[in-house]
């Protein structure tokens, strides 16, 4: 079974430009970007120089297992894969993808650490070290969040491929509905207060790691009861 698996799994690395290269390299030029303008800018008064360009790995890595289902899928079925195989062999695939890009990710935090934001006082990957100093927690939360982020792909890549345009709307309105009502509701008996304490005062591992593991897997989940019905 492990070698029909990896047999399975070569299918996606067939394309490593688009599991690595493509991350690797929106990456470089999303932190040069802000590199350049803060050196042109230098003393800003400010601790640390924020910029959220590190969040243009996770949208590489969403594209990725978008089309890994709604374009490989369709390819790995005309090679008599069973869905089975496939889903399992594309969620190793994922979690090796997410291993070495947290600790890419980790490491280039602990060096933008050391040398005080490369010069710059730029803060691009040491976001989790703003709510916590635990290095473990840190590298959890990566881990957390692009596997999340790989989850959702395999997900809402498995409603186009079961529903097509039509599903993806009727789950966006759906969960937009869902969130308006809970922003509603919360709104209406004044609970903004109690969570926002509760944020402050829960242990950082809680919503930095066990809160998107948590989705993660009902995104898995979820992915997988679609594509058992969907057809390529």
């Amino acid at each position: 079974m492990i070698t029909r698996l990896w047999n399975v799994a070569r299918v996606h690395t067939v394309a490593w430009p688009l599991l690595l290269g493509w991350p690797a390299g929106v990456l470089l030029v999303s932190f040069l970007i802000p590199f350049a303008i803060f050196a042109i800018i230098g003393d800003t008064g400010n601790d640390f120089n924020f910029t959220g360009s590190v969040s243009s790995v996770f949208g590489v890595s969403l594209a990725f297992y978008l089309a890994a289902m709604t374009q490989t899928f369709p390819f790995a079925l005309g090679l008599s894969v069973t869905r089975r195989d496939y889903f399992v062999a594309t969620l190793g695939v994922a979690a090796t993808q997410t291993v070495t890009f947290a600790v890419a990710l980790q490491g280039l935090a602990v060096l933008e650490r050391n040398t005080d934001g490369f010069g710059v006082h730029m803060r691009m990957f040491d976001i989790p070290g703003i709510f916590t100093s635990n290095f473990l927690v840190q590298f959890a939360t990566y881990v957390a969040f692009l596997a999340l982020v790989a989850a959702l792909g395999l997900a809402i890549g498995a409603v186009h491929l079961r529903w097509r345009v039509t599903g993806l709307y009727t789950v966006a309105v759906a969960a937009l509905l869902a969130l308006g009502a809970a922003a509603l509701v919360i709104t209406w008996q004044r609970w903004w207060p109690a969570i926002g304490s509760w944020f402050v005062d829960v242990p950082r591992v809680v919503p930095m790691v066990a809160l998107p593991a948590g989705l993660t897997v009902v995104a898995v989940a979820a992915a997988w009861a679609t594509l058992r019905r969907a057809t390529a």
